[in-house]
Formats: structure tokens, sequence, C-alpha cells
């Protein structure tokens, strides 16, 4: 017997209601609002290897600096608690798709009715219970499922990206200290010069031969010199208690002291030459976008729960077990029964929630929006920086270098032509000044150098992947 056309459409219909639909717009990732390339750059195709791709082991070659990323990621709080957050987010995320499953349980009740003229009644029952099961026809559970799902999968993101911060964060301090090592050991050698020059300066004044004036600048600068110092041990100290705040534990200097040292900035090495790659290309892998991506996600879903408040909410209650008037008579044969309580609940008059609550995802979407695309700017300006940094720091430094050959070759110059009597002690002076500045803007600029490549490494989302 062949069916009805308008059989046929209702059974087809009927199912489809079954089998619940969903609300949620359809997601479209935002154009990103950067430009294709990088600021001076040309056009650069994809990089072999992403840099995201890279493990922070073959970027590092520093022995101590591996052991010191090593335990920080052990022990480093920040991470523990991003650690944390993805397991909360997880359990969150399972209680929300548990409420698309039927809770059922095992249940026992007594119930004692009193009536008039001293007569009761006494009911039992016990059983399996279904309580109030939404029959999700609309995809409102499954809308929150799906939201709680980009807020699980965000969390994750996060923890990489925090990941990715503190192994930039612990290279940063390290090469800080080392560039603290340098800078205190050229101080120490400048004071015992400016020692020398102050004593010589005191027994020519003693003598007759130089004048109160030349006296009192070669004090000047031995006390210029004790005072940076002072500021660079005190440098040191601030800058050993913030990588033990990011390595997470106090021994670490006992842990690393076995592994082999690296004696000057000169000699610490990372890898130079990072492929930027395209912009479309780095910003999608950087662990920040991809969260900010999945919490848009999370808020476009949340506008199919908001729309699918307006229509009919189902639920099911449900038993099936024994019910008797006397305990004992509990399980016996034709106690038995099933009860079935379906519940539709059509919304006809909120006073306007219904459409606040969509009013407010779709507002959550827009600033969802937003946010994912200022990351993105954020991201874009964090590599163009960086890779202005590597085109110019590395000429910045030669320069600086040629400058403190110069100002060195001056300082003797200076210094032989004061003890031949041909230029004055103030030209002595000026030029063992120059000389120390020009040697601390050296270690300066090649720390920042150095730095800049760990940070360059970082904005192209390297990182938070290891060694398989």
């Amino acid at each position: 017997m062949t069916k009805k056309p308008s059989t046929r459409l209702s059974a087809l219909a009927l199912a489809a209601l079954l089998s619940g639909c969903s609300f949620i717009p359809t997601y479209e990732r935002p154009t990103a609002p950067v430009a294709t390339q990088w600021p001076g750059e040309t056009a650069a195709p994809a990089a072999a290897q992403p840099v995201a791709d890279i493990p922070w082991q073959n970027f590092f070659s520093d022995a101590r600096l591996r052991a010191l990323v090593e335990q920080a990621l052990a022990n480093n709080r920040d991470l523990r608690v991003a650690v944390l957050n993805i397991e909360q987010a997880r359990a969150q995320y399972r209680i929300q798709r548990a409420d698309r499953l039927p809770s059922i349980g095992v249940g026992a009740s007594g119930t004692r009715t009193e009536l008039g003229q001293g007569g009761s009644t006494t009911t039992y029952q016990a059983g399996l219970t279904l309580s109030s099961w939404e029959l999700d026809f609309f995809g409102r559970v499954a809308s929150l499922s799906e939201a709680a799902l980009g807020q699980y999968l965000a969390t994750e993101e996060g923890r990489k990206s925090t990941q990715i911060t503190l192994v930039a964060a612990v290279a940063n301090a390290y090469l800080s200290l080392l560039a603290d090592e340098e800078l205190l050991e050229l101080t120490r050698q400048t004071l015992a010069t400016r020692e020398d020059s102050a004593k010589l300066s005191k027994l020519r004044f003693d003598n007759g031969v130089a004048s109160e004036l030349d006296l009192r600048q070669a004090q000047s600068l031995l006390e210029a010199a004790r005072a940076t110092l002072a500021q660079l041990q005190r440098q040191r100290a601030q800058d050993l208690n913030q990588l033990t705040l990011l390595v997470g534990q106090p021994d670490w200097a006992q842990q690393i002291a076995s592994l082999p040292a690296t004696k000057s900035l000169e000699s610490a090495v990372v890898m130079t030459e990072l492929p930027a790659g395209l912009p479309s290309d780095v910003l999608t892998a950087r662990p920040d976008i991809r969260q900010a991506e999945q919490l848009l996600r999370s808020a476009n879903a949340n506008i199919g729960a908001a729309r699918a408040a307006f229509f009919p909410r189902i639920t099911l209650t449900a038993g099936f077990g024994t019910v008797s008037s006397q305990l004992s008579g509990l399980f016996e044969s034709g106690s038995w029964g099933f009860s079935a309580a379906p519940q539709l609940l059509l919304p006809i008059f909120d006073g306007g929630r219904n459409q606040a609550g969509l009013d407010s995802a779709n507002v959550n979407r827009d600033i969802a929006v937003a946010q994912y695309e200022k990351a993105i700017q954020t991201a874009f300006r964090e590599v163009a920086d960086a890779l202005a940094g590597r085109a110019t720091l590395g000429e910045e430094l030669r320069a600086q270098q040629a400058q403190a050959e110069a100002e060195s070759a001056r300082f003797k110059l200076s210094d032989l032509r004061y003890r031949n009597g041909v230029a004055s002690y103030l030209d002595l002076l000026d030029a063992q000044r120059s000389l120390f500045v020009t040697q601390q803007a050296v270690v300066q600029t090649r720390l920042a150098q150095l730095q800049n490549q760990v940070t360059l490494y970082k904005t192209l989302g390297g990182g938070w992947t290891t060694q398989p």
C-alpha cells in the first residue's frame, strides 16, 4: 500500500523534530584585520617548518637554560593554575554534556494521608525514576553543550599560551643574569682603574703637580663607578628573584651547577634564523589566537540556546517500580507498574526575558568578534616589532662595538699623552668615562638582540611544543 504524500511529509517532519534541530548561527571566521605581509618585508613564502612546530629544546642550545625551562614547566604556579583551569573546564563540559542524557536513579518513598472521621491511607513505592529529562527538540541543551566545549578548548589553548610566555620569560631572565654578571665584571674593572687614578691624583695634588680640580674630578668618577656597582648588584639580586619565581623552586641554582656554564652573552647562542612566514599562517598557529576563536565559537553557540528558549520546552518524568499499601507488599506479584508524566512549557509572556537573553547573546558574540580581531592585531604588531628588532639590532651592535674599540684606543692615547704632559687630565677622565659608557652599551645592546630573538620565537608561536 502506497502512503499518501501528506502522510510521508508528516513522517519526515516528525523524524526531523525527534532528531532535534539547532538554532546556532553558521560560524564564519572573521577576516583578519591586518595586512597580508609584515611591514618592511617582501613577499615571503610560507615557512618550510612553522616556528610554532619548533620545540624549545631545539631553539635553545644552552644546557643550563634548557634545565631551567624544564624546572619551570614542572613547578611554575601560573602554568599549574592554567592546567587546573583546563580540568575545571573539562568537568563543566562533562556536566553540560550530561544534561543531554536522562538521569536515572533508584528511589523509595512512603505517603500517609489522613482522611476525615479518623480514616487514613498509606502508600509505599520503590523503583527506577527518570527526573525531568528535557527532550531537546530545538537544540537548547545541545547548544549549551557546544558553548561549554568552546570554553574547554579555549582553556587548553590558554595553557599553551601560558607555556609560551613562561618559556620566553625564563630565557629572558637567564639572559639578563648573564648581562648582569658581565656588567658587574666590567664595573669592577673600571672601579679598580678609577681607584688607581684617584690615588695618583691625590699624590700629584699633595706634591703640587696637579690642581684640586683634577683631584675632585677623579674622586667624582670613582664614586660614580661605586654607585653603578651598587645599582648592578641590586639589579642582579632582583633578576635572581625573578628567575626563582619563574622556575618555581628556590634551589634551582644548585640543580644546574654541574651543567656547562655560558661565560658571557657573546657565547650565548640561540637559533637566529627564524622563518617569519606569512601572517595568515603564523597568526592562526598562535595559541592565544586559537583561544580567542574558541571563545568566539562558544559565544556563537550561546545564541542557539537563546533562540531555542522561544520554543516549547518538553520534559519527561517517568518511573518504573512497585506500589503497595503495605510495606511488606512491595515487590510482590501484581504490585509492579509504570508511570510517565511529560510536560510541555510554551512561553507566552515572560516580560521580555527571552528577547533580552537573545540580545545579550548577540552582543556577547559581537564582543567576542572584537576581542578575536584585537588579538590578531596585537599578535601582528608583536611579530612586526620583533622583525624590526632583528633587522636593526645587529647593525646597532656592530656600530657600538666599533665605537667601543675607538674609545679604547682613545683612552690609551689620552693616558699616554697625559703621562707625557701633552694632554690635560680632563681629557684623560673624559676618555675614561666615554669608554665605560660605550662598553656598557655594547653589553646592553647584545642583551637586547638576544632577547629580541627569544621574543620573535615567542611571537611566532614557538615554545609550547616539546620533543616527541
